[in-house]
C-alpha cells in the first residue's frame, strides 16, 4: 500500500500541528507524505524559525505566496496549489486549523475530487464576522474525514449534518508539540536575554477585530498600560499589529514592552514562565490551559469553550472596563483547571489510526 497524502502548511499556527501528525504518518511505510507549505507566513520569525524549532523537515513545495487580502491571498494559494497536486498525484489532502491556506487547500483539493481531511474540525465562534470562522465553516462542509480536538467540535459537526463516521475524536496536536518541546523550552535563557526578572505578563494580538480598527487598538493599549502598572508585560508584536501601531501612532510606555516575534521555543518558555497572558490568540487559549497559566481572551467569544470550561481561560472582551473587570476576578478568584479529555500528547498517533482507517475501510458518505 503506498498512500500518497498532501500536508498543507502555510501560517504559524499551522506548525504546531503538522510538526506531530507528519511524524506519525511518516513513521508508516504505507504513507507517502508530501508537505507543501504555501508561504501564507514567510518571513523567517513567523516561519523558518518555527519550523526549525518543531524539527519540521523541508517542505517538498513552497508556493512563496506571500501576503495580501484575505481574498486575494486564498486565490493565490488556489492558483499556485492546484498545478502542484495534480503533479504531485496525491490521494488526499490533510489541511489545519483555520487559516487562508486552510479553506484554500479544501478548496483545490474537493475541486480537484480529492479526499480532504480536516485536524482541529468542528470549532466555532459562531461569529461570522471573523475571517477564520468562515474559513473553519467552509472547510468543513468540504471535508471527508473530520479530525477533532474537543466534544463542542463533535456536536457542531453533527448539527451541521455531518456523519459521526467521518467524525473522529483524535485530541489536540498542538498539545503534543507542546509535550513533546516543553523540556527544551524550558532550558531557554529567553527570559535573561529580555532582562525579566520576577513575575511578568505575556501578551499576544493580531486578530483583525483587535488590530485593525484604530480607535479599538488604541484602547486596548491604553488598558494594557493600566495592567502593566501592576505587573510588567512583554509583548512579541506580530507584524501586522506593528504596522497598526506604527500607523495610528500609537505608544507603548512604561511597562508594557514590545518585543519582536519569537520562535516557538522561546516563546513557549515564556508561555510556562508567565503569571497571566492576555491574547487574542485561539491556540494561545489552549496552550495556556495545559500549562495551567491564567489566560484573559481579548475577545467577545471563543471557538475554544472547553478552555473555559476545563481550563484557565476567561473572556474578557475587548473594552477597557471588561478587560479591567477580567483582570481583577482573575487576581480575586484565579482558576486552576484540568486538561481537556485526550490532550495528552498522543493526537498524532490518533490522527494517523482515523485517517488509515479511512483509505483501508469502507467510507462513509
Amino acid at each position: 500500500m503506498n498512500i500518497r497524502l498532501a500536508v498543507l502548511a502555510g501560517a504559524r499556527p499551522n506548525f504546531m500541528k503538522v510538526a506531530p501528525l507528519i511524524a506519525a504518518l511518516r513513521a508508516d511505510e504505507d504513507f507517502r507524505v508530501i508537505l507543501i507549505h504555501t508561504g501564507q507566513h514567510y518571513d523567517d520569525t513567523m516561519s523558518g524559525q518555527f519550523m526549525r524549532d518543531l524539527q519540521i523537515p523541508p517542505p517538498d513545495y513552497h508556493l512563496q505566496v506571500g501576503s495580501g487580502s484575505h481574498a486575494q491571498q486564498t486565490a493565490e494559494i488556489m492558483r499556485r496549489l492546484e498545478p502542484v497536486l495534480i503533479e504531485a498525484d496525491v490521494d488526499g489532502v490533510v489541511v489545519v486549523g483555520d487559516v487562508n491556506s486552510t479553506v484554500a487547500g479544501a478548496l483545490v483539493a474537493a475541486k480537484l475530487g480529492l479526499p480532504v481531511i480536516h485536524a482541529e474540525a468542528g470549532l466555532r465562534s459562531f461569529d461570522r464576522s471573523m475571517p477564520e470562522e468562515i474559513n473553519r465553516v467552509v472547510t468543513d462542509c468540504l471535508s471527508d474525514l473530520l479530525l477533532v480536538t474537543e466534544q463542542s467540535g463533535h456536536s457542531n459537526l453533527l448539527r451541521e449534518g455531518k456523519q459521526s463516521g467521518q467524525i473522529a475524536m483524535v485530541g489536540n496536536l498542538m498539545v503534543d508539540s507542546l509535550t513533546k518541546n516543553l523540556p527544551e523550552a524550558m532550558r531557554s535563557d529567553v527570559r535573561e536575554r529580555l532582562g525579566i526578572n520576577g513575575r511578568f505578563g505575556l501578551v499576544t494580538l493580531h486578530r483583525p477585530a483587535n488590530v485593525d480598527d484604530g480607535e479599538k487598538l488604541a484602547e486596548i493599549v491604553s488598558t494594557l498600560h493600566i495592567i502593566a502598572e501592576e505587573i510588567p508585560l512583554y509583548w512579541p508584536v506580530h507584524p501586522r499589529t506593528r504596522a497598526r501601531l506604527e500607523a495610528g501612532r500609537i505608544a507603548a510606555p512604561g511597562f508594557l514592552h514590545l518585543l519582536e516575534p519569537l520562535g516557538y521555543l522561546d516563546f513557549l518558555c515564556l508561555q510556562a514562565k508567565a503569571a497571566v497572558i492576555l491574547t487574542d490568540s485561539g491556540g494561545i487559549q489552549e496552550e495556556s490551559t495545559v500549562l495551567a497559566v491564567p489566560c484573559l481572551t481579548l475577545r467577545e467569544n471563543t471557538e475554544r469553550p472547553i478552555t473555559i470550561e476545563c481550563g484557565t481561560n476567561r473572556l474578557a472582551g475587548t473594552s477597557k472596563e471588561s478587560i479591567l473587570n477580567a483582570w481583577k476576578e482573575a487576581n480575586a478568584s484565579p482558576r486552576t483547571g484540568i486538561i481537556p479529555p485526550l490532550w495528552d500528547g498522543l493526537a498524532g498517533l490518533r490522527c494517523h489510526e482515523a485517517i488509515k482507517r479511512f483509505f483501508v475501510g469502507p467510507r462513509v458518505s
